[in-house]
């Protein structure tokens, strides 16, 4: 089951230009079985998605892309703003009592320079506290660079972990791009947090044939 964790809309995240219905109908076009929609620092509603899935007959999943002081966490499984979430540590135990999970996105993708050694740049923020608080990070990203993307892959081997892919997407252009494939059928967020949990994907660049 292939799913792009990682979208946005308008105008909920005001740097997009696609509408929910664009952006769906496109990914369905392209392939994918699901999208998870994740603004800015804002929630969508279960049953405003449950209602476009039914409209467009297309899963809809929604998840949050919340900027905190560590960087960009995508997380599935909250379903309301708490004052403090910007806090990773703080955000980290609402996860944790919801049971969902958290995404650290293109990590450094601003803090990484093409000049550097991505090996050497992986080894040196492997040891940093946040790897210690997110459940996996995003090593596929659509609108990363290719050697942010190769640095983010480096990064995710020294830690032991695979990844997601998300397009990121906020233009019609950038699907598809990046995503991840999972091996079981998904129908919910509840069951999209198990898979992930369970380790049951690979991310994966569909612009690489």
């Amino acid at each position: 089951m292939l799913i792009d964790l990682h979208t946005h809309t308008q105008p909920k995240s005001d740097d997009s230009l696609l509408s929910p219905t664009e952006l769906a109908l496109k990914a369905k076009q392209a392939g994918f079985d699901a999208i998870c929609v994740t603004e800015h620092d804002w929630f969508w509603a279960q049953d405003t998605a449950d209602k476009l899935s039914k409209e467009l007959d297309f899963l809809i999943l929604p998840g949050i892309e919340m900027n905190t002081e560590d960087g960009h966490m995508l997380v599935f499984g909250i379903t309301e703003f708490v004052f403090g979430m910007h806090h990773t540590d703080f955000l980290r135990d609402i996860v944790t009592k919801k049971g969902g999970f958290m995404i650290l996105a293109h990590p450094y993708r601003h803090r990484y320079y093409s000049d550097e050694d991505v090996e050497a740049k992986a080894e040196e923020v492997c040891k940093r506290p946040i790897f210690k608080m997110v459940d996996t990070i995003e090593t596929f990203n659509g609108r990363a660079k290719e050697k942010q993307n190769l640095f983010s892959q480096a990064l995710g081997r020294k830690l032991g972990w695979q990844g997601i892919g998300g397009s990121d997407a906020h233009f019609p252009r950038d699907v598809p791009s990046c995503a991840t494939r999972f091996e079981r059928k998904i129908h919910n967020v509840a069951e999209l947090i198990q898979e992930l949990k369970a380790g049951r994907y690979q991310p994966v660049d569909l612009r690489k044939k």
